[in-house]
């Protein structure tokens, strides 16, 4: 199951890099987003992983997958979190609740479809 955004506004870069520092800290979930689509296989070993995270602290497991590899497309969203088992409401609370907490400071809305 995915839970899918959609981005409006500037700084979509910053919006972006704002959800995989969500991502890190959840580890019932990987993500997917343009730029890690576009360059996936710069991204093999853990520590580009961890570089490309800006982390120093993540552990192998994390590392190998905190990036989706279902071969599932991001299509016309800007980011994907991809959930390793189907998320309960009060996961999917507060995954929205993380997500509203990140974009609300940059100025930036969004739209999120989970299925």
């Amino acid at each position: 199951m995915r839970s899918y955004l959609k981005i409006y506004g500037p700084p979509l870069l910053k919006a972006i890099k704002a959800l995989e520092k969500i991502a890190v800290d959840m580890p019932d979930i990987c993500i997917m987003n343009p730029f890690i689509e576009k360059f996936y296989p710069a991204l093999e070993n853990e520590e580009d992983v961890m570089n490309y995270f800006g982390v120093d602290d993540m552990t192998a497991d994390r590392c190998r997958n905190i990036i989706s590899r279902s071969g599932g497309r991001i299509g016309s969203a800007d980011f994907f979190f991809e959930w390793f088992s189907e998320p309960s409401i009060n996961q999917l609370n507060l995954l929205i609740e993380k997500i509203d907490k990140t974009l609300k400071p940059l100025g930036v809305s969004y739209t999120i479809t989970t299925k």
